[in-house]
């Protein structure tokens, strides 16, 4: 655990010299008084990645990234915070203090870091072994060859040969001073008694490596004819390695997944390894295994785009049908790619250089829909019970995709496809949304104690308290967006900026922008529906009073890379400000009109809010009317909706009669 003393000296350090960390990264030439370079973070020809030395900022205006220094390091190498502390504090020689462990941590911790120590030992004992022992090159090394790995690749992927020996690895190991309890635990040595012995003997070896690149485990392959014998053989289970959770080859594909903004997923170690010799390298395994949701995660860190390609055999096609629901639960875009039957995509990548490979993938992958209706047509054939069993798969499909409008785009292409009333797929797509609705609904919120067990869901936004009644309305529940989100940022936007500086320069009793902005929103309740909005007011909220730091640097070098994201976002164009300054001509000091643009922006917000209070109890007035409800009932409404028109009509008053942003 690093102290936050030594946090706050690494942040700013590094976000004052975010030059010099972007530079190890990014080619940047100077523009101004800004840095220009192509965005490590998708694939572009035109430069839209920009550094802000004075701000410590990077924003990428193709792809939207954007944040500090600490933010940048986290991205680019999928770090943790605490080790993008480290990373950068070694980089700026800064001693990086951490507080101490208590003994159960400081176990974990050193049991953890003897199984790296060893993974990693392995790794280099088996590459040896295969390129400078008798043994390993006589039947390691001519595997490889014969499947025609060249030598760059099998030294970029660390693979290595086991020796035929029972315990050629443990004795060595042993002998180096490595304990026996951790090469139980990594799995590389069994251990039975008095008995010990290799796991891996007489078999060809793939390091898996972590998103950081260590190795924490193993692939080893027969090279014999044994029947009896698995062909391949995987580490087991450890505190370093869950297989569940890593893809073969992702710590050398992770940055071109990025730059391609496409992942293609393959089945096996040497899949991977000749879709790398052919050129292509956004490409990851599952090992083997079923995909699981945290593998189809680890891709999501890097593009939300997934291409499945497998074999073109039967076996191919149950464990493409098998991961497509997985992968669109996720919301990512998933494509399928069936090869030809009899290639897989280690003989079907090694035919082709990279040109030719990306041809085929572009030309002849599809869509998940076209996909699954394709193969399950062919099956259904004019067999109506078949083609409605088709239909329900292919919808129940669809209602597992998170996006409103994905789903509704794939709706719509499924019933031209399939020639049904779109109508009706929506209908069934609905009722399979609302039954998983209910059954997370249920399956995650606790039963209250009292009470009816059926809860009305939370109120969009709570109702202002300020106003001649204050009274108070529900907005309708399909509304599921932000309606002031414009109104919101723009004040965050002036509170980042400007929260440090007078707005009223010329009185005694100075208040500050963040002081008033904070003052106006608490007192008339004006809570955001997105969190982090109002995790930003309550973070300047705590410290406004008892610091001098501005507010721009407080946002920029938080140690909450959520909030510097934020602010980094909000400060991104220099120019992005109100439209309400415009009403004054061209402005060349902002600062000089912060008395009449925060009043202004803040009473924009509240002019919205009530606005949208007044349509919805009109909205109600309306039901009441028309269902015929009490007339004491309506003559209340009917106050409410005149009390609510009255504050409008007064804040309009204040805005000039019209509407600014």
């Amino acid at each position: 655990m690093i102290d936050q003393v030594t946090v706050d000296k690494v942040l700013e350090t590094a976000n004052s010299q975010i030059i010099e960390v972007v530079s190890d990264y990014v080619t940047l030439r100077r523009r101004g008084i800004n840095y220009l370079g192509n965005c490590p973070f998708h694939n572009e020809k035109t430069p839209s990645f920009t550094v802000s030395p004075h701000k410590g900022i990077f924003k990428c205006f193709g792809c939207g990234e954007g944040g500090n220094a600490l933010n940048f390091v986290m991205k680019h190498d999928q770090l943790s915070f605490v080790d993008a502390i480290r990373a950068l504090g070694k980089k700026f020689n800064i001693e990086v203090a951490e507080e101490e462990y208590s003994p159960e941590q400081q176990k974990q911790r050193n049991e953890r870091e003897s199984m790296m120590v060893i993974s990693e030992y392995a790794g280099k004992f088996f590459g040896k072994n295969l390129t400078d022992t008798d043994e390993g090159k006589s039947v390691g090394l001519s595997y490889f060859r014969s499947r025609g790995f060249r030598d760059d690749i099998i030294e970029k992927f660390q693979l290595g040969y086991s020796p035929e020996q029972r315990d050629a690895f443990t004795k060595n190991a042993l002998k180096q001073g490595y304990k026996i309890e951790y090469l139980e635990k990594t799995g590389l040595t069994i251990v039975r008694d008095n008995y010990q012995a290799d796991r891996f003997r007489g078999r060809v070896m793939f390091p898996i490596h972590s998103l950081a690149g260590k190795v924490i485990a193993f692939g080893g392959r027969i090279l014999k004819n044994d029947k009896k014998t698995a062909k391949y053989l995987n580490s087991p289970e450890s505190d370093i390695y869950h297989k569940s959770r890593v893809l073969y080859g992702i710590f050398h594909a992770k940055q071109e997944v990025t730059r391609q903004d496409r992942c293609y997923l393959v089945e096996g170690y040497t899949d991977v390894l000749s879709f790398h010799q052919a050129g292509i390298s956004n490409v990851v395994a599952s090992s083997g295994t079923a995909l699981t949701s945290d593998q189809i995660r680890l891709i999501a860190r890097f593009t939300k785009n997934i291409t499945i390609i497998y074999d073109g055999d039967p076996a191919g096609l149950k464990a493409s049908l098998r991961g497509i629901d997985l992968v669109l639960a996720e919301g990512m875009n998933v494509k399928i790619l069936l090869l030809p039957d009899g290639e897989d995509p280690d003989t079907f990548a090694k035919e082709r250089n990279e040109e030719q490979l990306k041809q085929y993938i572009e030309a002849h992958q599809q869509d998940f829909i076209k996909f699954k209706t394709s193969l399950l047509l062919a099956d259904a054939q004019n067999d109506p019970i078949k083609k409605a069993q088709l239909i329900q798969d292919i919808v129940r499909s669809i209602s597992i995709i998170p996006d409103t409008i994905t789903r509704s785009v794939y709706v719509k292409e499924c019933s031209t496809l399939l020639k049904v009333d779109e109508r009706v797929l929506m209908q069934e797509t609905g009722k399979l949304q609302k039954k998983k609705q209910e059954e997370d609904f249920r399956r995650n919120t606790p039963r209250p104690s009292n009470g009816p067990p059926d809860m009305p869901p939370p109120e969009i936004f709570n109702q202002p308290s300020s106003g001649p009644s204050a009274p108070s309305a529900s907005p309708s529940p399909g509304i599921t967006v932000n309606p002031l989100e414009l109104e919101e940022r723009e004040i965050l936007r002036f509170l980042v900026k400007f929260g440090e500086l007078p707005l009223n320069p010329d009185e005694e009793e100075k208040v500050s922008v963040g002081q008033y902005i904070l003052h106006e929103l608490k007192q008339d309740d004006l809570m955001s529906t997105n969190p982090l909005y109002n995790q930003m007011m309550e973070a300047y909220d705590a410290v406004s009073e008892n610091t001098s730091t501005p507010a721009l640097k407080f946002f920029v070098n938080n140690s909450n890379p959520d909030l510097s994201r934020l602010a980094s976002d909000l400060i991104g164009k220099e120019h992005d400000l109100s439209r309400i300054h415009h009403k004054f001509g061209v402005v060349t000091n902002v600062e000089e009109l912060l008395p009449t643009l925060v009043p202004k922006i803040v009473m924009e917000l509240k002019w919205k809010k009530v606005k949208i209070v007044v349509k919805e109890k009109r909205q109600q007035l309306q039901q009441i009317e028309m269902a015929g409800g009490d007339m004491e009932a309506l003559l209340e409404h009917m106050k409410e909706v005149n009390t609510w028109q009255q504050v409008l009509t007064h804040i309009s008053k204040e805005l000039g009669g019209r509407t600014i942003v």
